[in-house]
């Protein structure tokens, strides 16, 4: 065991198809967990520190090294003599200047993510360090040997420092300008994973010199980059020999003659038992289909480490581009992605002995841990992964629990592969080639306690032969702490929430699936769906939405919105025009399919929804998403095929018995049906009153509950679930209309702090929410100004608010400064900014891709803008054509403002045309770009050009 419970780690593993392990729930296709970087604002004078600081590092050999590359120069002896001073003095200077500020270039342009990064992060400058002696002691084979070893890890771990990596090699003379440039150009272009894999193939091809030169200055930016401090941390606890535990990783090994028949029949069967996939669905006539494993999986990451449960627990709860955020900066710093072909890798995990390998992938519920097992057996039984295994064994937990005697190691397997007969005796002679799989340790019947001192004073709590009688989980218990067959290798998959029995189990490899990450996704759609033109037109909906967006890191959510949404963009008709438009109207149909499918289960389906909607609003007030038996008793509701449309049954167990507890699907889910119960009640009460309160609450347990009731205001909304559950009470509609318009009132005027912004921006989604036309004019039909200057805004804040404007014809100023705007949000605003006489868009993340959308509202005829704010936006030389452009023809702008962008003297000749040729422009400002002192003149000079224009440079 390599030391305690671990925290943090990322492996990159198998796929989800469905609801995971759930039997009813389908099993679709595998969940990644990643998500997009967070938007960062570099404003000009953070990025041109950063590059100043590139310059600093190379400056005085960068030129002379262009094409002279350290390794493979030819400088004769006779030169080396005569400049040896000089050499010794370059080089003082080098390791004090590179050490001094390599913390900054391996931390890159992301600087903003903490202030404080660079006083953090002090490089180790102790030339007798551990690490730096152990790295003098290699030979130079043994150089070759580690890196090779870890090649992978480092190219993930190096991504986030590549650029300052590149400059230490460059400043050192192994890499020339041309190299330099081919691995910086990648960083720019946002291809770090490609930057860092070609930094290490031109360190190994360039010889040992090289790659001594390079550990050397991983070891100066360790502290700068965690996954790369991790590694050199595993390598000083290897100590000075190794290459002893990394030869630990074994080939293919060669099965005897006479057990090969028998493995060739193991591999026939399970190639038949897992190829194919069975997928359950909400229908009656088709509740299950099958499809062919490689045709539906979808790759998922996993992490190699498991994270804090409370950390797990917030995860559930967040949202949105935030939470995509969260994944993704947290994959970039410190947590390592693992390949399931990955997982009994010895550069994976400190192993010191030959005793077998017990492996942990954890994970929530419907993320796809069942699948990947699945995916794992498959891919061992084509010969794709594992070849150092003879045999794998895998077994379900909610299988084990029939078993109700005790039970040998031979006989649990002839149950389950009754065609191995009398040669189990050999194969236990080789546990190295033995593979074991545990699926669901969460729905385990028995407990198994590793904590429990008993099990190594009393022997008969720990079974050492495999013909030994013995209970179920004590031959599990054996396997994982190799007391039984040591040498094997045990995989088990678990919940979270049985993790603490493992805490004192013999683990070397901790893992955890994050489900879906960036265009896992899609991939996920593009698998689910026949026809791709619906899986594209899937996936841009759920793009545009906050909520959905977040949903779809896990498996199961993926299965809900694919069968939710997939019909409306199945069929060529005019249904394809009532794709839902909101969050309320999508969930609707998600309610709506269960209930055609199920509502003749039961005889008043209203009833029980109401008795489920007021179970779930309970847990929403409480923030509580589990519920038990006492709870469906107290709400006088019984476990039946209707319920389970709406809750999973989860086994729980605690230190002395196991139970059923219920949770929805997803939070969303509770929260939707928390809100419809509101409508489904006779009596609505006053639900003024309880909005008000619901509102009150400032941590935002509300929030999309609210959001809901709003939504179900709305008769496009409300009219699917009508059809089983009979009318709405229209009392209860026209109340929640009247709050929802007594918000807006008090909240319009109310934006100077950061919660009057948030109120309002909620009091928006409700508005978009109820797609109420009349109500959104009578409230916000006179708004002159919005203004959300330093909020941050997601892309379907966007879209909510285009939604607002757009039913407003009086917004004159909006005010969206430091937002955390990017393109994709900018393109849901580009339809209604022309409206605008005032729009103020600085330090946004808009880059040049966003200002050549925003030119697309400047060439617009009806363009209404003339004050136009666009600093500090990552603007640069090759956007000022497609602006020049558009103010070419525009006849409203008298303002603009481009101060502290990137903009250089290359773009002098453009600026200049702009200011000619845009007549109706008055005042142009562009402090604080890159123009040389002659450029600046020439600029300035331009307010002769025409009576009253004021150009600022």
């Amino acid at each position: 065991m390599c030391g305690p419970f671990p925290t943090s780690g990322v492996l990159e593993t198998g796929g989800s198809l469905g609801f995971g392990d759930l039997d009813d729930r389908a099993k679709v296709v595998g969940p990644v967990i990643s998500a997009q970087p967070e938007g960062i604002h570099r404003d000009a004078a953070q990025l041109s520190n950063y590059k100043d600081q590139l310059e600093l590092l190379n400056c005085d050999l960068l030129k002379e090294n262009l094409e002279q590359p350290r390794i493979g120069g030819n400088e004769s002896k006779k030169t080396e003599l005569a400049d040896s001073t000089r050499k010794q003095r370059i080089c003082r200077s080098r390791a004090s200047k590179s050490e001094t500020i390599v913390g900054t270039i391996a931390e890159g342009p992301n600087r903003r993510e903490d202030q404080t990064s660079s006083i953090r992060m002090t490089m180790d400058r102790d030339p007798n360090s551990t690490i730096t002696e152990l790295l003098k002691k290699y030979e130079d084979y043994n150089l070759f040997q580690l890196t090779k070893f870890y090649q992978n890890r480092l190219e993930q771990a190096i991504e986030e420092g590549v650029d300052g990596a590149s400059s230490l090699l460059t400043y050192e003379r192994i890499f020339n300008g041309h190299e330099h440039r081919k691995v910086t150009e990648l960083v720019e272009k946002g291809h770090r994973a490609d930057s860092s894999k070609l930094l290490l193939h031109l360190v190994m091809e360039k010889g040992s010199q090289a790659r001594r030169v390079m550990w050397e200055s991983f070891v100066k930016m360790r502290h700068a980059v965690p996954k790369l401090d991790k590694i050199l941390k595993e390598i000083q606890e290897l100590g000075s020999t190794p290459f002893v535990y990394m030869n630990m990783n074994r080939d293919a090994s060669e099965i005897p003659t006479h057990l090969k028949a028998v493995q060739q029949k193991h591999k026939d069967t399970l190639r038949r038992q897992t190829k194919t996939l069975r997928v359950n669905t909400i229908l009656i006539k088709e509740k299950v289909k099958i499809f062919q494993l490689v045709d539906r999986y979808a790759e998922l990451t996993v992490i190699s480490t498991v994270r804090d449960r409370t950390l797990v627990e917030h995860e559930l709860l967040a949202r949105g581009r935030d939470h995509e955020e969260w994944r993704e900066k947290h994959l970039r710093k410190e947590l390592e992605k693992v390949r399931t072909d990955q997982l009994f890798q010895s550069n994976f995990f400190c192993r010191k002995s030959n005793s077998g390998i017990s492996a942990v992938v954890s994970g929530v519920p419907g993320i796809g841990k069942t699948t990947m097992v699945q995916k794992i057996v498959y891919d061992w039984a084509f010969g794709k992964i594992y070849p150092h295994f003879q045999f794998v064994f895998s077994f379900k937990f909610r299988d084990l629990n029939t078993v109700n005697c005790r039970i040998n190691l031979r006989n649990l397997i002839l149950d389950e592969y009754p065609y191995f007969g009398n040669v189990l005796g050999e194969i236990w002679k080789n546990p190295a080639g033995l593979l074991f799989i545990f699926d669901g340790l969460d729905e385990f019947k028995d407990k198994i306690d590793f904590a429990d001192i008993r099990r190594n004073t009393e022997p008969e709590s720990v079974c050492t032969d495999p013909e030994f009688q013995c209970e179920v989980s004590d031959i599990v218990y054996s396997l994982i702490q190799h007391k039984l067959l040591p040498g094997c290798s045990v995989l088990v998959t678990s919940r979270p929430i049985a993790l603490h029995l493992l805490e004192k189990a013999e683990i070397s490899v901790w893992t955890e699936i994050l489900g879906f990450v960036g265009d896992e996704r899609k991939e996920y759609f593009n698998k689910f769906f026949e026809d791709q033109e619906v899986a594209t037109a899937v996936v841009n909906y759920v793009e545009e939405n906050k909520i959905l967006y977040t949903m779809c890191y896990n498996p199961s959510y993926c299965w809900i919105l694919g069968l939710s949404l997939g019909p409306f963009f199945t069929q060529r008709s005019k249904k394809q025009q009532q794709v839902p438009k909101t969050v309320t109207q999508l969930y609707s149909y998600y309610i709506y399919n269960i209930l055609k499918n199920h509502g003749r289960e039961i005889e008043n389906p209203r009833d029980v929804l109401l008795k489920i909607g007021e179970m779930a609003f309970t847990g929403v007030s409480e923030k509580k998403i589990v519920f038990r038996n006492g709870d469906l008793i107290k709400y006088n509701l019984q476990s039946s095929q209707f319920l389970s449309g709406f809750l999973m049954e989860l086994l729980e167990r605690d230190d002395s018995a196991q139970s059923v507890v219920y949770t929805f699907p997803h939070l969303t889910i509770q929260e939707f049906v928390a809100a419809l119960a509101q409508f489904l009640t006779p009596d609505p009460g006053d639900i003024g009153k309880l909005l008000s309160e619901a509102h009150s609450e400032e941590d935002g347990r509300f929030e999309i509950f609210l959001r809901f009731v709003a939504g179900l205001s709305s008769s496009q909304s409300a009219w699917p679930l009508e059809r089983f559950l009979g009318p709405f009470c229209h009392q209860t509609i026209k109340r929640v209309i009247d709050w929802v318009k007594d918000k807006l009132e008090r909240q319009s005027g109310n934006t100077m702090r950061e919660t009057g912004k948030r109120n309002l921006l909620n009091t928006f989604h409700f508005l978009f929410e109820s797609q109420n036309t009349a109500l959104a004019q009578e409230t916000v039909g006179s708004a002159k100004t919005i203004q959300f200057c330093g909020f941050r805004l997601t892309p379907i804040d966007c879209v909510v608010l285009a939604h607002v404007i757009e039913l407003s014809n009086t917004v004159q100023h909006l005010d969206l400064e430091d937002c955390y705007i990017e393109c994709e949000g900018l393109k849901r605003l580009i339809p209604i900014l022309h409206r605008c006489h005032e729009l103020r868009l600085s330090r946004n993340n808009l880059g040049d891709s966003g200002v050549k959308l925003l030119s697309a509202a400047l060439r617009n005829p009806d363009c209404k803008i003339q004050e136009l704010r666009l600093c500090q936006v990552g603007l640069s030389d090759s956007c000022v054509e497609d602006l020049a452009s558009a103010l070419s023809k525009n006849q409203s702008l008298t303002d603009l403002y481009l101060d502290s962008n990137i903009l250089t003297d290359q773009s002098s000749p453009t600026l200049s045309s702009l200011i000619r040729s845009c007549k109706c422009l008055m005042v142009i400002e562009l402090r604080w770009n890159k123009f040389s002192p002659n450029v600046k003149r020439l600029l300035k000079s331009l307010q002769a050009f025409r009576v009253g224009l004021i150009v600022t440079v």
